[in-house]
Formats: structure tokens, sequence, C-alpha cells
């Protein structure tokens, strides 16, 4: 195949822009080098809720390893408030970044609801999506082969869970 000049064949990497909790611009792209898993969620999310702490032993088993978890907020300035007392009550130590939307989610290939997560590679590609309350097996199925030589099968890409909790 003939490709004009300056056109890369390679998929399209992950773009996300928001706010830290300062209010201090972050970019999705400052942790190429690295395997992302970017989960999108909200305060009023009952299956987020659920998911939090599951994520939080995933991020304190595999960051010795390389991983970086960020947590994307949907929350509106209203409930953003309570971000913080989850941050806390849940003992979250990996970045949670404010202001996602329903389209930053859908650019991603998700649907309109929350909870959604993102395994990106190192070069900041999607490689898997989880739409609805992630499962302890499908993160270490999808870790494990990106931290691996990748040559077995591949996990699943898409999985949804909506409508199954």
């Amino acid at each position: 195949m003939v490709r004009a000049p300056g056109i890369s064949m390679d998929p399209p990497r992950a773009v996300l822009v928001l706010k830290d909790a300062t209010g201090e611009r972050v970019r999705l792209s400052d942790y190429r080098g690295k395997v992302v898993v970017l989960n999108f969620w909200a305060t009023w999310c009952g299956p987020c809720r659920d998911e939090i702490p599951m994520l939080v032993e995933m991020e304190h088993e595999y960051s010795n390893r390389g991983v970086v978890f960020i947590g994307a907020t949907l929350d509106d300035a209203r409930s953003s408030r309570q971000i913080s007392d989850y941050i806390v009550r849940f003992g979250i130590k990996y970045p949670v970044w404010y202001g996602a939307t329903s389209d930053d989610v859908a650019r991603f290939g998700l649907g309109m609801a929350v909870p959604d997560t993102v395994f990106l590679d190192p070069e900041g590609q999607i490689i898997a999506r989880v739409s609805g309350e992630i499962r302890r097996r499908e993160i270490k199925e999808r870790l494990d082969w990106l931290l691996g030589d990748r040559k077995g099968t591949a996990p699943e890409a898409m999985v949804t869970h909506l409508g199954n909790h």
C-alpha cells in the first residue's frame, strides 16, 4: 500500500487533556513510555463505587511494574466537591483528573455510561476497553499481556458489561 508522505500508518494515539486537583492541566501524552489504565468514573455512579476498591488494589499490585492508573472523573461542578472524600475513603493513591465529559468517553470508543476503563500501551495506543464495571481478572489479563512478550493471543479488545451489574 502506498501512503502519502508524512502520513503514519500506525493507529492514532489516545488524547486526553484534563485538570488535576490543583487545577493544573494534565495530559495523557505525558505518560508515553508507560502502560496506562485509564478509568472513567463519577461519584454519583454506583458501579464506580463498587469497582474503585478493586482498582486501588490493582494499582498497588501493578505500580511497581511501571503501570500507571489514572481516574478521570465525569463529576460536574456541583458533585465534584465529593471527589476528595472519595479519594480519602477509598485510599486512592493514583492520579485523579477532573473535568472529563461523556464526549471524552465517546472519543475512546465507549458508551455514554460509566464506569469505563481503557488500557494503553507505552506508545499511547488503545489496546483494550471495558465498558461497565471491570472484573479483576480482566485487568490482570490485559496488564499481564501488555507487560509480557505479547506473543500469545491478545485479550479481547472490547468487553461490555453494561446492564450486567
